[in-house]
């Protein structure tokens, strides 16, 4: 190498170094296979800052362009949740190949990074989002998904050269822009966006709540890990419902049609003993008005009427209630709210059924003591029943529990205890009028 060619390198490995941004923003206005070039040919000490401001997009494709050698290099000089987030973008057959050859406890550590709960915003989201500069041209922006040949994107995500969110810009405002306006001009107001560990019924709820497409997923340091779009989202909503029904009944909100047996009956069998000594208890209120019962039998009879009804308008508290808490449309210091709106619901339905029940038992009867007995017992659980299906989840929140774990347990017993008690126990009261 001359003495000119060997100053001219290392003026350039100095400028690579000294102003990477600079650099960086010129391999991604390149193809993917001349900036891989650079990238391969250069020190790895002037190449590192470089690749470390690209963005994630840009720096994905390089990682599949270049030597296995070199993407490991590269990957190795950036900090671990910078190179975490390019990892996780890369095809499973390129991650694999790279974190196989790294050090066992730097791939270990990184394959913790990418890990998140089943239950999050990270496992959500999908990686393949285009990215661009704040100052990127819409003309450019368009160009370059036109060439990707991009299909279903209707927001692009803007970042800065530490690959840090800077906001998303909506393709249709770009496509009916200046061709030279910069993206960063059409990101909305107030954008939104939610951490990497973030549970799912978060997500839900602030993507029902803002009405946005797409919702932008960080990492601790504002990195873009990737975005929940309209599909995830949708699917998110679907897992939300059927693990509901699944815990509120008591099964495991993990199991599937197919899990196996031992599996199910670990998950279940606790729940089901549980019932069961909630079952005794309901029978020992029974057992105490053993003597009303023998004297009047057609009690017997009508005890299932009070229990199921009472059963019904519990279970129809509790599923709004459920479904207000997991949307965050209602919180706990509105306890007393919901609770009355249930209890009065629970009134005036009660009267409405017991005046119904009361007919129908005269006409069967003739007794008017018996037809009273099933109209006050009918009300009075019925507004315990609303009351219990409003109470019971927010008392779950408030311990730090799923409102939906199980409930539908503690409500039957609420139920079948307090049907029982006020139905024999107002006719022990009136049992002369029976």
């Amino acid at each position: 190498m001359t003495d000119a060619a060997a100053v001219q390198t290392a003026l350039a490995g100095d400028y690579a170094r000294r102003h990477p941004g600079e650099v960086a923003a010129l391999l991604e206005a390149w193809s993917t296979a001349d900036s891989a070039r650079v990238l391969e040919s250069a020190p790895l000490a002037s190449a590192t800052p470089v690749f470390s401001a690209l963005t994630p997009a840009a720096a994905t494709d390089l990682l599949a362009a270049v030597s296995d050698t070199r993407a490991l290099g590269l990957l190795r000089g950036l900090d671990p949740a910078h190179a975490a987030v390019l990892c996780g973008r890369m095809p499973v057959d390129i991650q694999g190949r790279v974190l196989d050859r790294l050090p066992p406890a730097e791939a270990r550590a990184l394959r913790e990074i990418m890990t998140y709960p089943a239950d999050s915003a990270a496992a959500l989201m999908t990686t393949q989002v285009p990215t661009f500069r704040p100052d990127a041209a819409a003309g450019e922006i368009l160009a370059r998904l036109r060439a990707d040949r991009a299909t279903g994107v209707t927001d692009v995500a803007l970042v800065d050269a530490g690959g840090r969110f800077a906001g998303m810009a909506p393709v249709v405002a770009l496509a009916t822009a200046d061709p030279g306006a910069p993206a960063r001009q059409f990101t909305p107001v107030g954008q939104v966006a939610v951490q990497a560990i973030a549970p799912r019924e978060d997500v839900v709820e602030l993507m029902t709540r803002t009405r946005v497409a797409t919702l932008p997923v960080l990492d601790a340091e504002q990195r873009l890990l990737g975005i929940v779009g309209h599909d995830e989202r949708a699917a998110a909503i679907q897992v939300e419902a059927t693990t509901g029904v699944q815990t509120m009944v008591g099964a495991s909100g993990d199991e599937r049609a197919l899990s196996p047996v031992g599996f199910a009956v670990r998950r279940r069998l606790p729940w089901l003993q549980v019932n069961l000594l909630t079952a005794f208890l309901a029978a020992a209120v029974v057992g105490v008005f053993e003597a009303t019962i023998a004297q009047v039998t057609a009690l017997a009879v009508l005890l299932p009427v009070v229990a199921g009804q009472s059963g019904n308008t519990g279970s129809q508290a509790l599923a709004v209630t459920i479904r207000g808490l997991a949307l965050r449309e209602v919180r706990l210091p509105q306890w007393r709210r919901v609770a009355a709106k249930e209890g009065t619901v629970g009134l005036i339905n009660g009267l409405g059924v017991a005046l119904t029940s009361s007919a129908g038992v005269y006409l069967w009867s003739r007794s008017p003591g018996l037809t009273a007995v099933i109209a006050a017992s009918m009300v009075l659980s019925m507004v315990v029943a609303g009351l219990a299906g409003a109470v019971i989840p927010m008392g779950l929140t408030a311990v730090r529990q799923d409102p939906a774990q199980s409930s539908s347990i503690v409500l039957t017993t609420v139920t079948d205890v307090v049907g029982f008690l006020s139905f024999l126990g107002i006719a022990t009261l009136l049992m002369q009028w029976l």
